[in-house]
């Protein structure tokens, strides 16, 4: 994968990720990944994007027991100035690390990204389109939109997904089919806008809520899903949906998701 690392990147890495006139920047949360994080790195790097838009990773290390802090300071220096590589003090859940990331990143629109090989970074320019042309303020990937094909999918794991995407739309008046879906893009400044609270899995239904209490405009893309298995390293658990439930009414009660002073909503802008 690293001779896919093409001339477009590594002028990337050569510029610190901003030759382009937009910058996207891939929020990567990391704990106990050392099997899949350099593949997944290579894999985000390969990636096309349209030619005005350059990337950056920003990785946050979950305070992990295993190998994941060296392979990710490796990471960083190979292509330095596009990877970027921070570190909790202690372990604090994929919420956390979500937030540290948002607080480094540099781009004009950002997209969070697993780090493992759950989801395909080939898919970013389909989940990124309505946010480039100015369509949209969030865009979700959904596992469950229709599309060619998919992956055969543990039915349990998949009817706790929809139910907890439909009791969220229920709350939000979103219509969504797939609210905790890793595959969030969304415009920088709105991002860095919205105060996020929860540590652990609860940022899904925390961020849903705010978004639509923002009333954004919101489009939603059909993207494929390979699924792994506990054994494999799968970590989200039943309590986080015990956790995911209460996030979703607390935040249809609790409107803490106004905006500072001087933030905007979706206009010409970003176009």
């Amino acid at each position: 994968m690293t001779q896919n690392y093409d001339q477009q990147n590594k002028a990337e890495q050569a510029t610190g990720g901003c030759r382009g006139e937009r910058l996207l920047s891939v929020l990567m949360p990391v704990y106990n990944e050392e099997k899949f994080l350099s593949r997944i790195v290579e894999r985000v790097l390969a990636v096309r994007l349209p030619e005005d838009v350059t990337r950056e990773i920003v990785m946050v290390n979950d305070a992990s027991t295993d190998k994941t802090a060296e392979v990710m300071t490796e990471l960083s220096s190979r292509y330095e100035g596009v990877v970027r590589a921070f570190h909790q003090p202690y372990n604090q859940g994929k919420g956390a690390a979500i937030r540290a990331a948002i607080k480094e990143m540099r781009g004009d629109m950002a997209i969070i990204q697993d780090a493992d090989l759950e989801y395909n970074p080939d898919e970013y320019p389909l989940v990124l389109a309505p946010l480039l042309d100015g369509r949209a303020d969030v865009v979700y990937g959904s596992r469950f939109a229709t599309r060619p094909e998919r992956k055969v999918l543990f039915y349990h794991h998949k009817l706790g997904n929809l139910f907890l995407t439909h009791f969220s739309n229920w709350m939000t008046g979103l219509d969504l089919t797939d609210m905790e879906t890793c595959y969030k893009a969304i415009r920088g400044d709105i991002l860095k806008s919205i105060p996020l609270r929860s540590n652990r899995f609860g940022i899904e239904p925390e961020l849903t809520a705010k978004i639509a209490r923002r009333k954004l405009t919101v489009y939603e893309v059909p993207i494929s899903y390979d699924g792994r298995q506990y054994a494999q390293g799968k970590k989200i658990g039943w309590k986080d949906g015990i956790s995911a439930l209460w996030t979703i009414i607390k935040y249809r009660i609790c409107d803490d998701s106004a905006y500072p002073r001087g933030a905007e909503t979706r206009d010409s802008t970003f176009k």
